[in-house]
């Protein structure tokens, strides 16, 4: 071996001692065959319920309650699992003679469905409470839709500025309308506009109340909400089930579906602020939407992601795929060994493969019977790309009959000039 060769070897060792992909033990000499190891990846065993009355322990002191304020208690857990006997079991739930489950799935809890016939397709620890972070904005966003006038202006303010965790620019004296904070909210999960919007809802605890009566009128009895935008607080919980609860009712809502299925929009700038010397007036800024599974994957519908310390990665998202529309979610997921919406890729091609009349457990309905039959929820479907004449009857069949004419056309005129020029090259010739 080449002292070149070595030192590259050995430049590599050093990289991946580093990042801690292997030991740092003693070099063997170059004609000694060694073999390394690694311990295999294994997505997270829940079979015996750890976290059936609360999620795990927090790492850090964001859930410690305020000076004179109680510890919440866990929530009860129901007798009779919600959604089906099979949904109250801690570990996988697949349907009968179903394959084996996609690998490399690092999140602790998983609920695939059928959007519109409410059958949950497969899931795992279902059940299990879990922080949302900010998937639970989905909830949010389900009680400002129905509440607040989109065409409202909102003037920012200092508070909604220096709120912790994702900031979408929102600058004290801007000017927003809810629409736009909603944009801020779904597509960039912007704390701010979080905040902006529940000070439109009576502030941040009257704003947790009515996410939490709306949570418990739609049968999501894993969950309170302690904060609106997904930061962890007290006694915050949910589940993989309550999410896939949260994000179906959500698209009931033309206007959220319109929201997570939007790529880019313009967010409004602000005036510059006082308190800083010699700061500029703000422009007007792309926002883009954060969710990857968007932009690749096949018939994506859009979705919200989430993150804290102590949630991890959270994702809730839909497909639509041959007339069938899945959706899936994920609890306490890890960016290795692949990212959340690769996860969640995997669980849907899974659940697309699956017979569409096999299920093990049903969501709720909002008032807390199970419906049997299929296409009980009006589904919304985000819009189409803008098109010349919209409402053309057969504009489709029309458009691809221009384009067969244009290419013959096209054809005809490239024949023309060929024999055009072959004759006058003859011409030439004789000449």
């Amino acid at each position: 071996m080449s002292a070149r060769v070595s030192g590259v070897l050995a430049m590599t060792a050093a990289v991946l001692v580093g990042l801690g992909c292997i030991s740092a033990t003693a070099q063997p000499p170059d004609n000694t065959t060694t073999t390394t190891t690694t311990t295999p990846f294994t997505t997270p065993n829940t079979e015996n319920c750890p976290n059936k009355t609360t999620p795990p322990k927090p790492i850090d002191e964001s859930e410690v309650p305020a000076p004179g304020q109680p510890t919440p208690q866990p929530l009860p857990v129901p007798d009779k699992p919600v959604g089906g006997d099979d949904l109250g079991k801690c570990g996988s739930v697949t349907p009968s003679g179903a394959p084996g489950l996609p690998k490399e799935i690092s999140a602790t809890a998983w609920v695939l469905s059928d959007l519109d016939s409410g059958t949950v397709v497969a899931a795992k620890d279902p059940h299990g409470r879990y922080r949302p972070a900010s998937t639970i904005k989905v909830l949010l966003a389900i009680v400002a839709l129905r509440e607040l006038d989109l065409s409202r202006t909102v003037v920012g303010t200092t508070e909604d500025a220096d709120v912790d965790g994702t900031r979408v620019g929102i600058g004290p004296g801007g000017r927003y309308t809810n629409l736009q904070l909603m944009q801020a909210l779904v597509m960039a999960s912007g704390n701010d506009a979080a905040h902006a919007i529940a000070r439109q809802l009576g502030g941040d605890e009257a704003t947790v109340a009515k996410m939490n009566e709306m949570a418990k009128s739609l049968g999501a009895l894993d969950t309170r909400a302690a904060t609106p935008s997904g930061l962890d607080g007290p006694g915050m919980s949910t589940s993989a089930y309550d999410m896939a609860l949260f994000f179906r009712e959500a698209m009931t809502i033309p206007r959220f579906a319109e929201l997570i299925h939007t790529e880019q929009v313009q967010f409004p700038g602000f005036p510059a602020d006082k308190r800083i010397p010699d700061d500029k007036d703000h422009p007007a800024f792309p926002i883009g939407n954060d969710n990857q599974l968007l932009y690749n994957y096949d018939g994506a519908l859009g979705g919200k992601t989430g993150y804290t310390d102590d949630a991890r990665q959270t994702f809730v998202a839909g497909a639509k795929r041959d007339g069938r529309r899945l959706a899936v979610t994920l609890m306490k997921a890890d960016v290795l060994p692949i990212r959340p919406w690769e996860q969640a890729a995997r669980l849907l091609d899974y659940g697309f493969a699956l017979d569409s009349t096999k299920s093990v457990g049903t969501l709720v309905e909002p008032n807390g019977s199970v419906k049997d039959d299929r296409g009980s929820v009006a589904i919304a479907t985000p819009p189409r790309a803008p098109q010349s004449t919209p409402d053309h009857v057969g504009e489709d069949s029309h458009s691809g009959l221009i384009k067969v004419v244009v290419v013959l056309v096209g054809l005809i005129l490239i024949f023309l000039c060929i024999g055009v020029a072959d004759s006058i090259n003859r011409r030439r010739q004789r000449r």
